[in-house]
Order: structure tokens, then sequence, then C-alpha cells
């Protein structure tokens, strides 16, 4: 992931490194997500084993794996890095931006109380959720789990503010097969209101979540159980992906298996303008319900889906070799109720053949009903290195976030933060000049600015055109305080360095 190199059919369509950030290691460091925070920056999370430099002033420290933050601004420089510390080893696996500003992180940790965690285990290893706000202070932290092993795989934050987390349990009493789907719904300050588990009679694993407009949520899962249990619909083949709907209260309201004969791995999903976007890898040839082959090895395969579950269409799609999928994103018209087309990204491994075609990160730009537009390979200068994509986000101004590992040899991690300028992308992103969210507003808000300036003034003004505060900014979001702020609405105004200006209606409710 070094040198990029780009390997594109038009040359016209060029990327551009806008900068890259290393953040070293000395041991086998776990990336697992990169967050786009709502004031667009990005939080880089993982699982680290703290080196020396910590221990010599005496710190919280144990031998085991940490949770380990570290928050970018958009320049790509660190704003600030963070451990939390258990006794035992604890693994970062999720990460969610929460609308006021902070994060939820949601981990599986082996350690009782002791350092950083406040809570006793329950036994095995635990669900640990940690609140912090923008700064990575904690707010409010939880450990949930039982007696069985639970482990932690994804969090969303709902429209009411609240959080589901989800999870795999392994042979639980309360559960139907040797692993289980665990959904536990929390309100904003943490409180559990629902608990429930999902699952065949063989193994389920929970891949993805994500919020639904109507403040429930879609589960994708990689499922090795046929009907029975929890578990309505029946296998194709040797796993399929496994997709439910939950309310907003966390009840099951529908469930749909997509499959063919082979092993079929689900991936990831995302919400369109039509329903949801399924994605993962097959193995499998045109059986079952899947209408389409495979070319070679493991196949990207993609499923549309209405908000109802019902297929739009299935796609097929193939770098050679073992493809992985490892981020998807939507890209919307202008009006924001049409999806315009979809960006996906991933890395493809030789399996066991010769290492030149190893491990290179591959981005894909399909239009709405799954054609391709485009293809592209990232290449890093030297193929023998492990190289591996764990995420890949795009930014509402056309960038995009790559974060991966790579190793100079095994058991040396670097995490490798790239973000790139696309021109092919560039063009497709609708940019509006002043954007402001969430609006209407309770005690503060976010100004985004469309276009390009070195230095800016956000003023804000009542309906009579008096001035109300004013703000400095060199950033493409702002936050700012509406707090004491009376019912109303009121005219945010930008002013740039390049004597450009645009306006927008706020509404404080």
């Amino acid at each position: 992931m070094g040198a990029l190199m780009m390997c594109t059919t038009a040359v016209l369509y060029s990327q551009e490194v806008i900068w890259q950030k290393d953040i070293k290691s000395n041991t086998q460091d776990f990336l697992s997500q990169v967050t786009t925070t709502i004031d667009q920056q990005y939080l880089i999370t993982g699982s680290s084993i703290q080196g020396d430099k910590l221990q010599a002033g005496g710190s919280k420290q144990n031998n085991g794996y940490d949770f380990h933050l570290v928050k970018l601004n958009q320049q790509g420089e660190e704003v600030w890095e963070k451990f939390f510390v258990g006794n035992n080893h604890d693994f970062l696996s999720a990460t969610v931006a929460t609308q006021e500003g902070g994060n939820l992180l949601a981990g599986t940790s082996y350690s009782g109380k002791g350092l950083d965690k406040k809570d006793d285990s329950k036994g095995g290893s635990d669900l640990w959720l940690i609140r912090i706000n923008e700064f990575g202070d904690e707010l409010w932290q939880k450990t949930l789990g039982s007696s069985s092993d639970e482990e932690a795989r994804s969090v969303i934050q709902t429209t009411d503010l609240g959080f589901f987390v989800a999870g795999n349990v392994q042979n639980s009493a309360k559960g139907y097969g040797s692993k289980d789907i665990l959904i536990i719904k929390l309100d904003k300050n943490g409180k559990e209101s629902s608990q429930l588990i999902l699952g065949g009679k063989g193994l389920d694993e929970v891949e993805k979540m994500i919020p639904t407009r109507d403040g429930g949520a879609l589960l994708g899962i990689y499922s090795r159980s046929n009907a029975g249990g929890s578990k309505k619909t029946e296998n194709f083949g040797e796993g399929d992906y496994w997709i439910i709907k939950l309310s907003k209260e966390g009840k099951v309201e529908w469930e749909k298996n997509f499959g063919g004969k082979g092993d079929d791995h689900l991936r990831t999903l995302a919400l369109t303008s039509t329903g949801f976007l399924i994605g993962g890898e097959s193995r499998s040839e045109r059986s079952g319900n899947k209408t389409v082959g495979i070319e070679e090895g493991t196949d990207l395969w993609l499923i549309s889906l209405n908000e109802k579950g019902e297929e739009i269409w299935q796609k097929s799609y193939n770098f050679k070799n073992r493809d992985v999928l490892m981020g998807m994103s939507v890209l919307h018209n202008s009006d924001d109720k049409t999806s315009k087309g979809f960006l996906l990204g991933g890395y493809t491994q030789a399996e066991g053949r010769i290492e030149a075609d190893d491990e290179k990160f591959w981005m894909l730009y399909l239009d709405q009903n799954g054609n391709e537009q485009w293809r592209k390979h990232v290449q890093g200068q030297s193929n023998k290195k492990e190289e591996r994509l764990s995420d890949i986000k795009l930014n509402s101004d056309g960038s995009i976030i790559l974060a991966g590992t790579s190793a100079e040899e095994l058991g040396k991690e670097k995490w490798k933060i790239i973000k790139l300028g696309d021109k092919q992308i560039d063009q497709l992103i609708v940019k509006q000049d002043i954007k402001i969210y969430p609006n209407p507003v309770s005690d503060y808000t976010y100004v985004e600015i469309g276009f390009d300036f070195k230095d800016a003034d956000i003023i804000l003004y009542d309906m009579s055109g008096r001035q109300l505060q004013s703000l400095k900014t060199k950033n493409k979001v702002t936050k700012i305080n509406t707090q004491n702020l009376i019912q109303g609405a009121y005219l945010v105004t930008v002013k740039t360095d390049m004597n450009k200006t645009a306006s927008a209606k706020l509404i404080k409710k």
C-alpha cells in the first residue's frame, strides 16, 4: 500500500493520494474500522498491544490487547490517541459515530473488573461498550453478557438516539445452535431495553447491521443453519446470506435466505433509495435462488432488495482468484431520495497462486441497477507484503478513505490510512454549497461548506437580519452551538476568502 499505482483503463480518470498516515506498531495489531465523525474527521479503531513507551510512565498497562483509537482531522493529522485497558485481552470490533458528536465503541472483552473496566466479567468473553465524547473521554460504559462466550460484531445508532448492538454467542443456554446471534437494544444512556437471540440449529454469525429509516435495523448474517430454532428459512447450501429486518422495538419483521449449493458469505449491507443492497462473496454455481454463476474462485455476489425484502436484482463480479468485499458506499442524487450508484472496495487473494496478483486493493463503481461502470486497482509497491484492506469510506466531498494493515514482516502490522481523491467520483458527487444537519436542531448543528476555500466566516442571523453569532473556520464542517436559540427560523450565511457566499435556513425546534 506504500506507493500507490493506479492500473486503470482510462488514464484521464486518475486518483491522487491527498495524504497518507502510518500508525506504527511492534505487534500484530488489528484494525477494525474507520468511522467518519459527524464533523467529517476520522476515528481509526482497532486493538493493539501497547509498546514500552507507555509502561515507563507506570500508566494503565497490561500485556494483552487493548481498545486502540486514533482520531485524525480532515488533513490527516493526529488529533488524539487513546487506549481503553482491561486486565486481559480486549478487542474493539465496532464503532458508530453518534449524532451528538462522539462515538459508541463495542468490543469483546476477556477482562474482569479493574483498570478502565468498571464491571465484573459475566463469564467467558463479554460485550464491552464504551460511550465517548468527541475528545475521547468516557461518558459511560457497560459490560453485557452471560456465562457463555459473547463477541461484539456491529453497533448502530437508531433514529430515537438509542443503540442496537449485534454480536454472536456460543452454546448459549437460551440459544438454538453452536453459535447464535445476540441483539441488545439500549437507550441513549446505555440502559438495556430488550435482548433477543436468533439462530438455527447450526452455526450462525452476524457480519453487519445497519439502521433502517423506520428506526429499526437490518441484520446481515452468514448462516450455516437450516430452518429450526428461531430460523424460518431453509439454507440452500453450505453457507447462505440470511437477512433479518428488526422493528424499532427489536422484533423480527421479516427474514430472507439467499444462496446457492456452495458457500456464500455475506459481508456488508447498505441502505439504498429503493431498499437495501446486500454484498458478499460466493463460491456457488447457479443453484438455489442464486441466478448468476461464478467465473473463478470466489466472486462478489450482490443482491438488491426492496424494503419488504423482495429481490429487485442480483449480480456477480469477478477480479480473479478470491475476491473479498470490505466496504460499500451509496452515492445519492441531488434530491437525496434516489441512489445514483454504488462504490465497492476490497482486495483479492491469490489462493496459493503466484503472488503477483495477490493482496491488491480494488474499487468497483456500479450504477443503481448493478451494472459495472468502472473498476480500478490500487497496488502496493511490493506485493510480497501482507496487505489487507480493513475498511473503505466514501466522504461527502467525493474523497475516499482506505484503512488497512501492511506488514514488512508477519506480526508487525502497521496501520495505513490513505485519503484518495478520485476525479471520476468527484464528478459523481452532488455538492451543495451549504448543508446544515441535524435540521431542525436542538442543542447544536453542523454546517458543511461544499466548495473549496482557505478561510470562511459562518454568521448566524435571526429573521429580522440581526447578527447573533459569528465563527471563523478552516474546516469543511464546523460545529455550532444552538442551545441558547429560541424556537423559530434563522439564517446561516457562509462568506469565504474567495468572495463566495452561501446561505441556508436553520429551524430551532
